[in-house]
């Protein structure tokens, strides 16, 4: 019998190309591009080999080239979206690359069409994004064609067209492509490639962000990526003075400063255990009489954040102005300068007890490592207080807390997961535990401070970053990285921000 033939077996390797490869580069372009004229002189394609090899991709078979995706570095603004595609290229000489540019621009990427469906075109696509993530540039642009537009154009318009392959109503070979990588249309442009009589002389402008890319960074005093936290769970004990109580948060400032935290967080209700000076009241005066040592307490964490340098958000203590009585939360920064953000939501137990009121006011505070928000207790149990910071770039939220039974911290604890989910952010817990037997009405503590993530594969399996043993003193340090929300929300498995139905509802602060 005679031997079967055997069929070769595809040995596919991704690879730069090389001068040696024109010919099979010639005889795919000449077939796909009969109608554009067929493909690039020998020289040519010499010549952008030349500018930048190390952008000129390609993926063989067997030694033999099937696919290619062929790139330049431009400064792009020096074209802006309104370029053709001979501009580009300057007419194919290339002219345009310029190593000190911001961009990775797409000149061409094809397919052997012998080897269509094996998916060479997104292999391409990724190492086009590995190699633009690794020079450091800003972003990937290409002008698509939109080849299947002919078809349509006696009763589409262009733009018709084009959001309806975005919404995936229609599919056309060139944009739906595109648009499963990853690229957003950035506008649509007439006249791009001469010529091309299937796009009838319109194509898109895509672009790709390398959401990696980083500005050139000052030498100092630079926006921070890592954000360190310090998240104190302290003991509510008796004491015999304010002197006592504030050497007590002075211990752990020093020790989160010594970590080099960026951030400490204490508990909601801080400066109880000074109302046991007054056991003789009733809890509305005792709270009330704690009121007027709340001044002196804030100026206190005020001068350790300047001297520890570290940003504190003081946990919270009562403001009573005369008439009213709020529990408010002071972020005292390290530049000396102090906020406040009042608890919005008081519960039945604050009004029943001391005749608490909600404030007014929800803040947004810059820091000099990013945007933050204050959500105290009760407030992490209403949803929209969250999203509202989201929505101006918060991306840690910090919740002081009190909480004296268990199923009253898990309520806290399970909101402010939600919100670190739902809102793309880190959420920072800290509550405070043990027993204050002169002080009615805060006499039990139960908290587990914790550190919250975002639910996604670059966070804990988990989604905590940190969490304290239950009802025991102590403190959590951790790194939140920043730079893994930003990706999260241009490319993670679900982008709740992004993908709000703003054509439904919407969300305002009055």
């Amino acid at each position: 019998m005679k031997k079967r033939e055997r069929k070769l077996r595809h040995s596919l390797k991704l690879r730069n190309l090389a001068a040696g490869d024109f010919g099979a580069i010639k005889a795919i372009m000449d077939r796909i591009y009969h109608q554009l004229g067929g493909s690039w002189s020998e020289a040519q394609y010499k010549s952008l080999l030349a500018r930048f090899p190390a952008g000129q991709l390609c993926i063989d078979d067997n030694g033999r080239v099937v696919a290619a995706a062929l790139s330049i570095i431009v400064d792009y603004n020096r074209f802006g979206d309104r370029h053709t595609y001979a501009q580009i290229t300057g007419n194919g000489s290339f002219v345009a690359h310029d190593y000190e540019g911001d961009t990775l621009y797409g000149i061409d990427l094809f397919v052997d069409p012998d080897y269509r469906g094996l998916r060479l075109g997104r292999r391409l696509y990724d190492a086009r994004k590995e190699l633009c993530q690794n020079l450091g540039l800003r972003r990937i642009i290409v002008g698509g064609r939109i080849p299947g537009y002919h078809r349509y154009s006696t009763k589409l318009t262009p733009q018709k067209y084009v959001q309806l392959v975005k919404e995936r109503e229609l599919a056309d070979p060139v944009l739906s492509f595109q648009l499963a990588n990853d690229f957003h249309i950035r506008r649509l442009i007439t006249g791009y490639l001469e010529g091309d009589e299937e796009s009838c002389s319109y194509a898109v402008l895509l672009e790709w962000n390398n959401i990696d890319y980083k500005e050139i960074s000052p030498l100092f005093g630079a926006r921070k990526s890592v954000v360190r936290v310090g998240v104190v769970q302290s003991q509510m004990r008796s004491v015999a003075s304010l002197e006592e109580l504030m050497k007590q948060v002075e211990f752990f400032v020093d020790a989160m400063a010594g970590y080099k935290s960026d951030f400490i967080i204490f508990p909601e209700y801080l400066s109880a255990p000074l109302m046991a000076l007054y056991d003789q009241k009733t809890p509305s005066e005792a709270i009330r009489l704690l009121a007027s040592q709340t001044e002196k307490i804030r100026d206190a964490f005020s001068e350790m954040a300047l001297s520890y340098n570290v940003n504190i958000i003081a946990g919270s203590m009562p403001e009573y102005d005369g008439r009213n009585l709020y529990n408010v939360s002071w972020l005292c920064r390290r530049d000396g300068s102090i906020e406040a953000q009042y608890k919005l939501h008081v519960t039945p137990d604050e009004t029943a007890a001391w005749g608490l009121k909600g404030g007014e006011g929800l803040r947004v505070f810059e820091t000099d490592v990013g945007k933050i928000g204050i959500l105290v207790c009760y407030d992490i149990e209403f949803p929209e207080l969250s999203r509202l910071l989201a929505l101006q770039g918060v991306e840690i939220l910090f919740v002081p807390f009190w909480t004296d039974t268990k199923n009253g911290y898990l309520r806290v604890r399970r909101c402010a997961q939600a919100r670190a989910i739902e809102n793309e952010c880190y959420t920072v817990i800290a509550g405070s535990v043990g027993n204050l037997p002169n002080v009615e009405n805060m006499d039990i503590q139960y908290a587990q401070s914790a550190i919250f993530s975002p639910s996604d594969f670059a966070f804990p399996h988990d989604a905590i970053i940190a969490e304290a043993t239950p009802n025991t003193e102590m403190t959590l340090v951790a790194d939140l990285d920043l730079e893994l929300l930003r990706k999260l929300r241009r490319s993670g498995s679900v982008r709740n921000l992004a993908n709000r139905r703003t054509d439904l509802y919407t969300l305002t602060l009055s």
